[in-house]
């Protein structure tokens, strides 16, 4: 299961962990992802996505339907 959004396409950052010596060791910084089910009034049908949060302020914000056209027309998806 790939930790990627499905809409924005935000994926995994690497960096370091500082230690209070200042070691630096290697770790990564994952996305807020969320399975959620959204509702396709056009379609009558639902569909599941792993999305990040912001994605979701942004679907809750214009509703699915522009989100998901923006997306494609943008090469995300």
């Amino acid at each position: 299961m790939s930790r990627i959004c499905d809409l924005t396409g935000k994926s995994p950052l690497s960096g370091h962990n500082v230690s209070n010596s200042n070691v630096k060791t290697n770790r990564k910084f994952y996305p807020n992802l969320q399975i959620k089910k959204f509702y396709i009034p056009e379609e009558d049908k639902w569909i599941t996505l792993k999305v990040s949060t912001s994605a979701v302020k942004t679907i809750s914000k214009n509703g699915i339907t522009a989100c998901i056209n923006k997306f494609v027309k943008k090469g995300y998806i």
